[in-house]
């Protein structure tokens, strides 16, 4: 199951997202989008490294690109993970209920599967927004011929973000924890915020003329 997703090609990953399959689902497409915005991060990198003219940021830049690489390839196993958190979900309302005491572990199960359903896209997010400050900075301080790319990868950012907080929100409408909902609540608020915001200020550093 690890990695079923991410190994396929891009149109047979699109294909079966086009399908009547629950998954991938808008989990998945987060954080595949995430990833992508990961790698054009790395491509501006990569593309200022090594260039006489941007010499005094190259070791920035080296940085920056392990850093998003890193961050890449967490998303790419996030793909995955979010696909199968759902399947747990799934496989614990399938459980018997024959009994009360069968229908309570089954409560519990599909409790517990929800959070992780829940967990996994506000890890998706919260790995998305550590890219910000890495993007920000190539779009800033990169190889002004690819700042378009940097530009999109602060969008793709965004996207990713609010896409995960969507996946968190709809799980979140399935649990019982009055407390837990509330702290997810406001993580999920304070990051739709704060990715907007963002992305709003690095484009604004996007000149073309």
């Amino acid at each position: 199951m690890k990695n079923m997703l991410a190994d396929k090609s891009v149109k047979a990953f699109l294909q079966e997202t086009a399908s009547d399959a629950p998954v991938p689902g808008g989990g998945s497409i987060a954080a595949m989008s995430g990833a992508t915005s990961a790698a054009l991060t790395a491509m501006v990198a990569n593309l200022t490294i090594g260039k006489k003219k941007y010499e005094t940021v190259e070791e920035s830049m080296k940085g920056i690109h392990q850093r998003v690489t890193q961050s890449q390839n967490q998303l790419i196993e996030l793909i995955d993970e979010d696909a199968e958190s759902f399947n747990g979900v799934m496989a614990c309302f399938k459980m018997p209920k024959e009994t009360d005491e069968e229908k309570a572990e089954r409560k519990e199960a599909i409790q517990q599967a929800t959070k992780i359903a829940a967990q996994v896209p506000l890890k998706i997010a919260e790995t998305v927004m550590g890219l910000m400050d890495d993007i920000e900075t190539v779009v800033k301080s990169g190889n002004s011929n690819a700042v378009t790319d940097g530009a999109v990868a602060a969008m793709m950012a965004r996207t990713a973000v609010l896409s995960a907080l969507y996946n968190v929100k709809i799980n979140l409408g399935g649990i019982k924890d009055e407390a837990y909902v509330e702290e997810m609540t406001q993580k999920v608020k304070e990051l739709e915020e704060v990715a907007q915001t963002r992305e709003k200020a690095i484009l604004e550093q996007v000149k073309l003329d």
